[in-house]
């Protein structure tokens, strides 16, 4: 059975733009499209008044995201992006307004419910403040954390560390304990060597060799027609191996393939003289 939807399959972004920005009116900053999709700025103090009229007169019913981006070299660093879907078209654009660390934006928990948890974990990551948002608390991280982990000077290493204590039953900071911290590191290359003298070096210091031993002459080397002679003779030579028994070695035995008297083999087996021939038989 065929299933019919009045949502099209693909929604085309063919003059939404110029009929969203005129809906958005005064507050409108720019508009532009970007990777296919829709992108508006608008005022900080006429987000909430934008998405309103987004929602009731274009039917984009769905806030599906709330998103925080950093920029540390703006004097508003921070921009808070609203993503909408409209169910009936089939169509998403972005919404997105500018701030600083100390100016909040409106909230729009009066318009979707979930916004209450999207603006909690902006607020939590970057520390944007949220004007009318009565539950404005950390989401992400845990009790007691300090600083925003998503804004682009956040450290990525320190000194402390956060831990849950079992014993006061809370989360505690604590300096880090690192056995590093004693030492000290050299990144100078293996091959340039070090310029200071290392633990233990002063135990193996050596005289300098005024006059360095060389062996230019086959006599300091010990070589020579007499050590050639020598190397030449048998290092075996007198052993017990090396001396004459007169006792002769045993020859092969004979093949017992063709042995007269011999009794039949057992079985499915035959004798095969062939593979016992002696090599004079063949000749």
């Amino acid at each position: 059975m065929t299933v019919l939807h009045s949502a099209p399959k693909y929604a085309s972004n063919d003059g939404v733009a110029d009929t969203l920005s005129a809906a958005i009116g005064d507050a409108l900053v720019s508009a532009h499209e970007e990777h296919g999709e829709l992108l508006f700025t608008v005022q900080r103090d006429g987000i909430e008044d934008a998405l309103r009229t987004l929602r009731d007169e274009h039917e984009y019913q769905q806030l599906m995201e709330i998103a925080g981006v950093d920029y540390p070299g703006r004097p508003e660093r921070f921009e808070v992006v609203y993503m909408l879907l409209s169910v009936t078209k089939n169509h998403r654009v972005m919404l997105k307004c500018s701030t600083d660390e100390a100016t909040p934006v409106p909230t729009v928990t009066t318009l979707w419910p979930n916004a209450g948890w999207l603006e909690r974990e902006v607020f939590d990551m970057y520390g944007v403040l949220f004007d009318g948002n009565t539950d404005l608390r950390r989401i992400l991280t845990d009790y007691g954390f300090e600083g925003h982990p998503f804004r682009k000077d956040f450290p990525l290493t320190g000194y402390h560390e956060l831990r849950y204590s079992e014993e006061e039953k809370r989360v505690v900071y604590e300096p880090v304990k690192l056995a590093q911290d004693l030492r000290t590191f050299d990144f100078m290359s293996p091959w340039e060597g070090a310029d200071y003298v290392l633990p233990g070096d002063e135990k193996a210091s050596t005289p300098p060799v005024d006059e360095p031993k060389t062996t230019e002459s086959p006599k300091q080397t010990g070589a020579g027609p007499k050590t050639d002679a020598k190397a030449a003779e048998k290092v075996s030579a007198g052993s017990p191996a090396e001396e004459d028994t007169g006792v002769e070695e045993p020859d092969a035995p004979e093949p017992t393939e063709d042995r007269k008297g011999k009794a039949p083999r057992k079985g499915k087996g035959r004798d095969n003289p062939g593979a016992t021939e002696i090599e004079e038989d063949k000749a």
